[in-house]
């Protein structure tokens, strides 16, 4: 076959509809109804063959029906309309604008100027696939939430030439991949251009005297520039061109090459943006997962070779407007190299000026108890060059504390520095539009945001409507779920002669389970199999059936989670509940949007707490969705017993075949005893229970996983003090960097000279009860130290049965005398609050004005 050279050539449209360029680029259509229902209306059959691209939509229009639109005075004024709503949209105040006021008047912290979000994946429409799962669903929901809110942010990211994978299925059930080509410019991007309409581009220093290029493709998010990277130039030799072929594949180097990119590179793409569009260069850096934790090197080389500092005042500057999340609950999700390799990249002749190899190494060598000193591990960096670090929920924030915690010995696992912000969705993008319309109509903004709406006596939304609107979504995932089943069976070698059945597969008025989602074993997709008969008997029970829809890609490299979904896949093929179970191959933002809506039940059963957050349920709950899940990530917080239901776990059993077993039965008991007989249980053909189950969901769990809110707590809790550390360290010529530099190194040099001599109290004694007073006594030696370096705390509180102080208090010690040879004394005047066993504790911590918190440095002192 000859080889064939592909180009698109782009409509040139008339200029009464020059605005629909304008409104196809912007990607505020992806969740702008009225945007989507303009497009739609100019060739319905050919937007739904493009799935509901605009730019492939427009590229594909006749000049008969260009001509027919221009002569269409209703559909030009619509045009026009629309366009001017997509401009007061970017440019008028939103929250983050009123807020910014607010704090000025009332002298609070100013809101940061420009935040920079990197992500290795974005998921924002299916027209740009871009995405894997989860992490780039999320990424893509912040994105869409700050440019609601206004928030000045900048997305980075790569540009994957093709995308993830596309999914199908071979006649056995096997998972097929295919990685068909994108082509950028039947995209929604626009090429990052000089003023000479030469395209802008990067380039990295690699080993061997070798050069990555990159261009940049920008592509807007309502308010918000999301700059991805594309290594496929020509500058670049065969090897580098396909550094950004597509997401989380080939070798180890491969990898490394993509993150260098995507974190070194990504920082030089944002300057570009500076000085094209003027900008305002970022106070935070958001390193989303450690993907992207290669930025930090990058801000640091900027800094050695713009304003001679050393490394150590360079990072400590770079550090303080760092934020650092991390989605992953275990180990083996978390990217490691082998030192040998990055010394490969930052050593020889491919050392950065300034940087030596081993301060690179320093960052992400795993030196602590537990860790391997040959791997470069990307979530210690992250955490390393990071002011502020959080997890993806409540208890994932507990569980990576725990993870982490050989960062920071001799430090409760309560006091590891990394806080949580639980994820949320954007409700515009998953919630279905006409749910959102009956809301519109029906309830007030404020009852919209708050909920209240659904719990009005009179005139909102009744029963019948309610129940009316969730089985229109129900049919409407049928429908698509029919379609897809005859589209995979066709691509797995049947004949159309043979799928008579499918047009029975599923039905509108039965009790409709989803699970979909990435298939890890973690995720335990086949948990719902362990007891096939019983399962069988529950999706054909003749009065009270249940119907299953399952979704979800494994990795390409995990046969294990291959094996699992070919498992599923058979048991669905089955002659006997092929028509209340289906696999729909290729899991994507399109397939969502139907699905989420769709199901009355959503079903969760991570192993837990292996699940870091978790977000489909959220997407489903905005639906009216019950969900019916292992407490874990979101759910561990936000289930209250009347939205849904809790799996009960076997925590503690070893056995993981005899715990899959117990959850499994626990799983059947509540479907078969609870879940279907509210769903069936009728009064006047309705299931008042089940509604107002429903309606207790929408109405406080529509606000609680409002991505909204997820973006407001990180603007809030870590954007904000994290600009202060970085304004306070990065103003004039950088003088505070090099002051908490040296300071730090000298607290480290000194460190082994700091014990806690001797402990005193007074006023304890056999008969000590509350109210009394206790007065606790330290003495310190501090070496070469100052009073003013450290802080002498007391832990104290209730004494447990291991003779642990437990939930205890931390209070700081007062210098109340000095003696000569650098020893001090520090007390402190307690009194008794509560009753039972009771106990305290002395410990030396750094203090500065400049550090986050007395953990920063992971130096602490005890007494004996």
């Amino acid at each position: 076959m000859r080889a064939i050279r592909r180009f698109t050539v782009r409509t040139v449209l008339p200029d009464a509809l020059a605005a629909l360029d304008e409104l196809a680029l912007n990607l505020r259509w992806a969740w702008h109804e009225p945007t989507r229902h303009l497009f739609a209306g100019i060739d319905p059959e050919r937007w739904s063959a493009v799935h509901g691209d605009p730019v492939k939509l427009l590229g594909g229009l006749s000049p008969e029906r260009l001509d027919e639109l221009t002569a269409d005075p209703e559909f030009v004024a619509r045009v026009a309309e629309l366009a001017e709503s997509l401009r007061q949209y970017r440019h008028e105040e939103r929250w983050y604008q009123v807020e910014a006021h607010r704090r000025e008047e009332a002298g609070e912290a100013a809101l940061p100027a420009s935040i920079a979000y990197f992500s290795a994946e974005f998921g924002i429409t299916g027209a740009l696939p871009q995405y894997s799962g989860g992490l780039g669903i999320l990424a893509g929901d912040h994105l869409k939430s700050a440019s609601d809110l206004g928030a000045p942010i900048v997305g980075v990211g790569l540009l994957y030439g093709a995308g993830y994978f596309r999914q199908s299925l071979t006649r056995d059930g096997w998972q097929h991949e295919t990685y068909p080509l994108l082509d950028p410019d039947n995209l929604p991007l626009s090429l990052v251009r000089e003023a000479d309409e030469t395209p802008s581009k990067i380039s990295l220093g690699l080993p061997g005297g070798r050069t990555l290029y990159a261009q940049i493709w920008r592509a807007d998010v309502g308010r918000v520039p999301l700059l991805l990277l594309d290594s496929n130039v020509p500058e670049n030799d065969d090897l580098a061109r396909r550094v950004t072929d597509r997401l989380y594949g080939g070798t180890s180097e491969h990898r490394l090459h993509q993150e260098l990119l995507l974190g070194m590179g990504g920082v030089k793409a944002l300057r570009v943006h500076s000085r094209l569009t003027g900008a305002p260069e970022p106070e935070v850096y958001h390193c989303n997962e450690g993907h992207a934790g290669f930025l930090g090197i990058e801000r640091i080389r900027e800094l050695i070779a713009s304003a001679g500092m050393s490394f150590p005042a360079a990072a400590e500057a770079v550090r303080a407007g760092t934020v650092f999340t991390t989605h992953t609950p275990v180990p083996a999700g978390i990217d490691r190299f082998g030192a040998d390799l990055i010394g490969e990249h930052f050593g020889g002749g491919n050392e950065l000026p300034g940087i030596g190899v081993e301060d690179v190494l320093a960052l992400g060598r795993e030196t602590y108890a537990g860790g391997d000193p040959g791997v470069f591990n990307m979530a210690v960096m992250g955490l390393r060059l990071a002011k502020r670090a959080n997890g993806v929920a409540q208890l994932h924030g507990r569980v990576s504390r725990g993870m982490f915690a050989s960062l920071w010995p001799g430090f409760d696992v309560s006091e590891v520095p990394i806080t949580s912000v639980t994820n949320g969705v954007h409700a515009d993008t998953w919630t279905d539009p006409a749910f959102t319309q009956a809301q519109a109509e029906y309830f007030t903004a404020d009852e919209l945001a708050t909920g209240e709406g659904w719990y009005r006596s009179e005139g909102g939304i009744d029963n019948a409507t309610l129940w009316q609107l969730r089985r229109q979504m129900r049919s409407r995932l049928v429908e698509d779920a029919r379609a897809r089943v005859r589209k995979s069976w066709l691509k797995r070698g049947a004949s159309p002669a043979e799928l008579g059945w499918v047009d029975s597969v599923l039905d509108p008025d039965v009790l409709t389970i989803g699970f979909a989602r990435r298939v890890p074993t973690y995720k335990r997709l086949t948990l719902m199999l362990r007891d096939m008969d019983r399962l069988k008997r529950l999706l054909t029970d003749p009065d009270r059936p249940v119907q299953i829809v399952v979704a979800g890609k494994s990795h390409p490299a995990d046969e294990q989670g291959i094996r699992l979904i070919q498992k599923l896949v058979q048991f669905a093929d089955a002659e006997d509940v092929r028509h209340r179970i289906v696999f729909l191959p290729n899991y994507d933002i399109e397939m969502a949007q139907t699905l989420y809506p769709g199901c009355d039940v959503w079903l969760n059963n991570p192993l837990r707490p292996l699940e870091a957050c978790g977000t489909s349920g959220m997407k489903a709950a905005l639906n009216g969705s019950l969900n019916l899940s292992i407490l874990d990530g979101w759910w561990d917080e936000m289930y209250d017993g009347e939205n849904g239901w809790a799996i009960p776990t076997a925590d503690g059993v070893d056995d993981h075949e005899h715990r899959d077993d117990l959850e499994a039965a626990a799983l059947y008991d509540l479907l078969e005893h609870t879940v279907a007989p509210r769903f069936y249980d009728r009064t006047d053909g309705l299931p008042v229970h089940w509604l107002e189950n429903v309606r207790h969901t929408l109405a406080t769990l529509g606000p609680k996983v409002q991505a909204t809110r997820m973006v407001r707590e990180y603007i809030t809790e870590l954007y904000t003090p994290t600009a202060e550390f970085y304004r306070a360290l990065n103003a004039g010529n950088r003088e505070a960097a090099a002051e908490l530099a040296d300071w730090k190194a000298r607290v480290h040099e000194a460190w082994p000279g700091v014990r806690v001599d001797h402990v005193e109290s007074e006023g304890l004694h056999e008969a000590v009860k509350v109210g009394d007073h206790v007065t606790v006594k330290a003495f310190v030696s501090l070496g070469a130290l100052r009073p003013e370096d450290v802080e002498v705390q007391v832990n104290y509180g209730r004494v447990g049965e291991d003779d642990e102080i437990d939930d205890f208090g931390t209070a700081e010690l007062s210098l109340t005398d000095t003696y000569e040879g650098g020893r001090y004394q520090f007390s402190r005047v307690f009194t008794l609050a509560q009753a039972g066993p009771f106990g305290y504790a002395v410990r030396i911590v750094p203090r500065h004005e400049r550090l986050a918190g007395h953990t920063e440095l992971g130096l602490v002192t005890t007494a004996s």
